[in-house]
């Protein structure tokens, strides 16, 4: 992995791989960029590059959690571009990350290619942020990952037709094995800033969403997610009917991208851009 310096000081690092148009993918909240494993040998045409957001991955952690915000991280992004020398790139943005597009939709429109959303959108279920709630933060109750991988079906309800082997790639890009149980691959402050954000009332999303007007859009919706109901897809569906579409079976919140029906989408979507 490399590295670059924020405007803040921090060190964040980053994937950059490949030629051709650029991709940059933004994981979820307390993931990095090992999001985009399972995508990655599918997407050789591009040059792809992986960002690990302020506090998670290989990044610095940040001594005020306060800047563990959506602002901040958007800002983080463009930082990342001016020191790649990128006027512009292509987003995909897996929950989080579609969260930061969005914001980056009203603060550097000029800057964006295209954006996908990896099961995320302007209106997000209740139920979804209040499981999140209860396990942000939280040290994992497990001693190795291969105990982490087995209970991973539990944990992912929502969720079918996984392989052990797939589980166990997750929760090793999730967590590190130590001698006194697994550890976070992020900052556990991350906690404070989720735990105020959903303290305060919800913003209106809509008019962050409808400021990626004329860019080219994408969604790709696990069947089963508690995050992103189909309603709110098909709101914003209606509000962008050229925005490419596809919904994975047997996934909740989020899916893979390697999924057939993931790769349809991202594939129509890069071909928009091409």
């Amino acid at each position: 992995m490399k590295t670059f310096k924020t405007s803040d000081g921090l060190n964040l690092a980053y994937h950059d791989e490949g030629a051709g148009l650029p991709v940059l993918c933004l994981p979820g909240l307390t993931r990095n960029s090992r999001d985009f494993d399972f995508v990655a040998p599918h997407m050789k045409h591009v040059r792809l590059i992986r960002l690990d957001y302020r506090g998670r991955g290989e990044s610095d952690y940040d001594p005020n959690w306060k800047n563990y915000s959506v602002p901040i991280e958007a800002r983080d992004v463009l930082e990342l571009l001016d020191h790649l020398g990128l006027e512009k790139a292509a987003l995909i943005g897996t929950s989080r990350g579609g969260m930061i597009s969005m914001v980056l939709g009203k603060m550097a429109k000029d800057r964006l290619l295209g954006v996908l959303f990896n099961d995320i959108g302007p209106v997000l279920e209740q139920s979804g942020l209040d499981l999140i709630a209860e396990y942000i933060g939280l040290k994992p109750p497990y001693k190795t990952l291969a105990e982490a991988a087995a209970d991973r079906p539990n944990v992912m309800e929502n969720f079918a037709n996984v392989s052990p082997e797939r589980w166990l790639a997750e929760v090793t890009a999730q967590f590190s094995e130590t001698a006194d149980g697994l550890e976070l691959r992020y900052d556990p402050k991350l906690r404070e800033g989720v735990v105020a954000t959903l303290g305060a009332d919800a913003p209106n999303l809509w008019p962050y969403f409808d400021a990626l007007q004329g860019l080219p859009l994408a969604l790709v919706r696990g069947e089963n997610s508690n995050l992103l109901t189909a309603q709110a897809a098909a709101d914003m569906q209606e509000r962008r009917p050229d925005m490419i579409f596809g919904q994975v079976p047997d996934r909740g919140h989020i899916p893979f991208l390697d999924e057939t029906e993931s790769l349809s989408v991202i594939h129509e979507w890069l071909g928009k851009m091409a």
